[in-house]
């Protein structure tokens, strides 16, 4: 079973930044796409950034293109997410979560593996 944890989260002022990193264990990480996705409170869970499994390509969500970079680093099995001018809208809880294949996928259902979430809140 692969195992994700998610640290970095917390809260920020509106224009801020932040940086969610995504630990995986229990297979080969860099062998697999993955991604991020956010849920806030009543709304559907909606897909934010994936990466393949080389860094060849990433694909972000329209809400988050030019402000959020997915980036990974196999040697260290991690994922992360750079978080810049967060908006409230961005509050949410934030998922990492490990494909199925190679690359990077920008819907939940290609996905087998998931984090806890971790809590992101920005203030206005």
């Amino acid at each position: 079973q692969v195992q994700l944890v998610e640290s970095g989260g917390g809260w920020v002022q509106a224009g801020g930044s932040l940086r969610l990193s995504c630990a995986a264990s229990g297979r080969s990480f860099s062998s697999y796409g993955m991604g991020w996705f956010r849920q806030a409170p009543g709304k559907q869970r909606d897909f934010v950034a994936a990466i393949d499994w080389s860094a060849g390509s990433t694909r972000y969500a329209d809400s988050v293109k030019g402000r959020f970079t997915i980036s990974r680093d196999n040697a260290k099995n991690t994922v992360y997410l750079q978080m810049n001018s967060l908006k409230p809208e961005d509050t949410a809880v934030y998922f990492c979560a490990a494909s199925g294949t190679r690359a990077a996928l920008t819907f939940d259902t290609g996905y087998e593996y998931w984090g806890q979430g971790t809590q992101v809140t920005v203030s206005s």
